[in-house]
């Protein structure tokens, strides 16, 4: 592995964190009334950002 292919796993893993906290953060404020957007727009967001799920050491939501 290359130290870009570090770098990439990084920022990766750094959006995954921030989407993650984005969709939390809505639903806390909206009493999860908007729960499934905000996962539709959390899947989106990962998907355009390459962020994968299924990468070892990921934890479950």
């Amino acid at each position: 592995m290359g130290i870009f292919d570090k770098f990439k796993d990084q920022a990766q893993d750094k959006a995954k964190d921030i989407s993650d906290a984005l969709a939390e953060e809505v639903n806390e404020k909206a009493g999860d009334r908007y729960a499934d957007k905000a996962a539709e727009a959390e899947q989106q967001a990962d998907d355009r950002l390459g962020v994968d799920d299924d990468k070892p050491g990921r934890p479950e939501k």
